[in-house]
């Protein structure tokens, strides 16, 4: 094979770097720095292959084949590869958003490539919601100067950072019908591969390294875990995913797609049923009575709604003496510090939300500081939370850490997504935008109340894809409502303009 002189400076300009990082490596070596060793030579390798791969890597295939790698491995966490550098550590998911990141970066020297990005920015629809998350960022980073762990909050931004990064990747790259059609059934195939090793655990009462069960009591490994660290944050995932198996039975485009519809969420039900996550069922339970109420016509809606609203009055008013003395003796009741044994479920929940009420007002409002809410649980609680510092409430630890701007903001942007969704449902679809539209709205509803059973989200990959894939849909939507209206304006006569 004749490589040409470029192919040859090329092969030796890699050699020449992998040599020297193979000399500052050994040279690592004899300083004790064990946890560099690897990532440095994989580092090395990476660059000696860039070098040698340059052409190939300016090809925009490359970066797509990478992204929607990069949506599978979000589904796998940590669980089967991962090197531990001592304050970080890396793994698939994290790993291709290096390399993704660095393939954008790279190609940024063709001013094709910077044109084609700067005409994706332009032609987006979500610019808003985007810029909420630039805001959140950069929100973060002001709160390092009052939290009281910098190097908690370091670690948190650093998650918030591959959050929102993912999140731009995916609505700037993911722009059309097609590609987002790609990404919901890469969500599938996923969660099918999710829910086998769900089921391995079950049946076998064996579990990955990477789950909190591994080797654990014996009385607990029936749970299933699957790719998680524990039975919650596996039954959030799948109370999210049954709805994309729904939508499947609904908008599938043939009987066989239907079936397997069905299959799967049987399936995700069972499964959900296993790891015995009451706030997991009730976000099913939520999420399917929303669907129907999605399905039903304009003049049904209202009459739910209106029963609802009735139903619900009168709920208050027969129990009312009931649901004030469960609300106080929860959330009203003196400090009671429980030295003889565990605290009830129901009540360590509640005095972690009574503990991270009382620190978002001792920060006026402002959070406590990126990530610092567990160190605030640790050290300055005022309940008794049985030494549990993870507050279980995902928009109560936005709220805790980053104080009542970003929440709202953050409960803002949610709504505005659902809404407008909801809005676009209404206006008719075909069957492919249904396929997408109906399995991200009411996975949205469902995770509201999901969200309730996790430790925490924010280490949760899957959340940071679900948004991204509202704003995905929200965007392919409203472009698709632009070009008809470019369509079927009066002012457009193909003729006239040669088309």
């Amino acid at each position: 094979m004749n490589l040409g002189f470029t192919g040859i400076r090329q092969v030796v300009i890699g050699i020449v770097g992998l040599l020297l990082g193979a000399i500052l490596t050994i040279g690592l070596i004899f300083i004790d720095r064990p946890n560099i060793y690897i990532p440095l030579v994989l580092l090395n390798v990476a660059l000696l292959v860039l070098v040698i791969l340059k052409e190939y890597l300016f090809d925009n295939r490359y970066l797509m084949i990478t992204i929607y790698v990069l949506l599978g491995a979000t589904f796998l966490n940590n669980a089967f590869f991962s090197i531990n550098l001592g304050f970080f550590s890396l793994f698939p998911y994290r790993i291709l958003l290096i390399i993704a990141g660095f393939l954008i970066v790279f190609n940024l020297i063709r001013s094709d490539f910077r044109k084609d990005l700067w005409t994706k920015w332009t032609d987006l629809r979500v610019k808003g919601s985007l810029l909420f998350f630039v805001f959140w960022l950069y929100y973060a980073l002001l709160t390092l100067l009052w939290a009281k762990s910098v190097t908690e909050g370091i670690k948190y931004i650093s998650i918030l950072v591959m959050g929102i990064f993912l999140i731009f990747i995916v609505t700037l790259f993911l722009n059309d019908l097609k590609k987002a059609l790609n990404f919901y059934y890469i969500w599938i195939i996923m969660s099918v591969f999710v829910m086998l090793i769900g089921y391995w655990n079950a049946f076998t009462k064996n579990h990955l390294p990477s789950s909190s069960l591994y080797l654990g009591p014996e009385y607990n490994q029936h749970y299933p875990t699957s790719v998680f660290t524990n039975q919650n944050d596996f039954a959030t995932f799948l109370s999210i995913s049954l709805f994309f198996f729904l939508s499947l039975v609904r908008n599938g485009k043939n009987k066989y797609w239907k079936a397997g519809g069905i299959v799967l969420s049987l399936a995700a039900l069972h499964l959900i049923m296993l790891t015995e996550s009451r706030a997991s069922q009730l976000a099913v339970i939520a999420g399917i009575g929303f669907y129907v109420f999605l399905l039903c016509k304009s003049v049904v809606r209202k009459w739910i709604l209106a029963l609802g609203a009735v139903g619900a009055s009168l709920f208050v008013l027969l129990f009312y003496n009931k649901l004030w003395s469960t609300f106080s003796s929860l959330f009203l009741s003196p400090t009671i510090h429980d030295v003889s044994g565990r605290l009830p479920s129901n009540m360590g929940r509640a005095n972690l939300m009574r503990n991270a009420f009382n620190f978002s007002l001792d920060s006026f409002g402002m959070g406590v500081g990126a990530g610092n809410t567990e160190y605030y649980m640790e050290n300055y609680s005022i309940h008794d939370t049985d030494q549990v510092v993870n507050v279980h409430f995902w928009f109560l630890e936005i709220f805790t850490n980053f104080g009542i701007f970003v929440v709202l903001g953050y409960i803002t942007l949610y709504a505005y997504l659902m809404i407008k969704l909801f809005q676009h449902f209404n206006k008719g679809l075909t069957n492919q935008y249904r396929l997408i539209t109906e399995a991200i709205l009411v996975a949205l509803a469902a995770f509201v109340i999901s969200s309730i059973s996790p430790s925490s989200v924010s280490n949760l990959f899957f959340h940071w894809v679900l948004f991204a894939f509202g704003i995905v849909t929200l965007n392919i939507l409203r472009k698709r409502k632009s070009n008809e209206k470019v369509v079927l304006s009066p002012t457009h006569n193909p003729l006239i303009e040669g088309e």
